[in-house]
């Protein structure tokens, strides 16, 4: 009963394979007791997190060889593999292990259109956690996953990929690609000494539009939002939506921190040029918060940390009122 209330929560998502990817990892936690799950796809001769809870999530962007990882066994050889325990399987990517924090794990292959892209991971921070039953599961997860592949990416492998990691509403990259291209971007920054910025944008009173006017006034709204936020940046930036109302964007690269300050006006000018839809006009606002590396952190998630921050201190500013 609960893979079928998961296929109907899958379908009231659509064809956003982002979203279904993350839901799927969510739901696994709960369905066979797991303290981390996972899907990778296969990339480049990598496995990347493209959808991560639990344990795994703070690890969303992680790349593994296909050559030296569980998961890159279970691609190559299409088969399902089952570790009892990372300190003693030499299949494993031992280090990848220590750092997410697991112990035991199952890998169920994922397939699109008879070639294995990925695969389903379950893990646990216990040796010997899981059983045949889960197993049998995790499987039948995997087949919810891959038919979402092929309805949401019928053609090749490159539009897979791009469903994967792409926003289905705004076409904009999505949380995995966003932490993924973060990690990378600030890695670079500190070989070559060239700082890098990130920005968090929160949309204000999208869920007022969507009290008063409706939910296909609020899309519509959101999506000119996220073309906005795109034409304010550069060919070498990455905006990323990152759920709901929330936005990010990678700067890279920038001369100097003074820099970001001009690329934080820009993006705000841009947003709040008058809007009408349908003869209607609507105000686009946004709070934006700033963090640039290596000044204000050299990790990824430090950087979030001091953006996020930094946004709610400006959305709390402009709460106020005038004296």
């Amino acid at each position: 009963m609960q893979i079928i209330g998961i296929q109907t929560e899958i379908a009231k998502l659509g064809l956003d394979l982002g979203g279904v990817m993350q839901y799927i990892v969510e739901q696994t936690l709960g369905l066979i007791d797991a303290n981390g799950a996972a899907i990778e796809l296969a990339e480049d001769g990598d496995m990347v997190y493209r959808a991560a809870a639990g344990i795994a999530g703070p690890q969303l962007g992680l790349h593994l060889k296909i050559n030296a990882s569980l998961s890159g066994l279970s691609v190559i050889s299409g088969e399902t593999l089952n570790c009892t325990d990372s300190e003693t399987d030499p299949r494993v990517d031992r280090e990848a292990c220590r750092k997410v924090g697991l112990r035991s794990m199952i890998v169920m292959p994922l397939k699109h259109k008879g070639v294995t892209v990925g695969v389903l991971k379950a893990m646990s921070a216990e040796p010997n956690k899981f059983q045949q039953r889960d197993m049998m599961l995790l499987g039948m997860l995997s087949e919810v996953v891959a038919a979402a592949m092929y309805f949401s990416a019928k053609y090749d492998s490159d539009d897979l990929f791009y469903k994967a990691t792409h926003d289905g509403m705004t076409g904009l990259a999505n949380r995995a690609l966003f932490m993924d291209r973060l990690k990378n971007v600030v890695a670079h920054s500190h070989r070559e000494c060239q700082p890098s910025g990130v920005l968090m944008i929160d949309m204000d009173g999208l869920k007022q539009i969507n009290d008063v006017y409706g939910h296909r006034v609020g899309d519509a709204v959101l999506v000119e939002f996220s073309q906005r936020v795109k034409a304010g940046t550069r060919s070498t930036d990455t905006v990323a939506r990152l759920g709901g109302d929330e936005f990010g964007v990678i700067l890279t690269p920038i001369e100097d921190v003074e820099s970001i300050d001009a690329a934080v006006r820009r993006i705000d000018e841009e947003i709040r040029r008058p809007f009408f839809f349908e003869d209607q006009p609507y105000q686009l606002e946004a709070s934006i918060g700033a963090a640039v590396t290596p000044v204000d952190g050299s990790e990824s998630d430090r950087l979030l940390e001091v953006a996020d921050k930094r946004m709610y201190a400006t959305k709390r500013r402009r709460k106020q009122p005038a004296s």
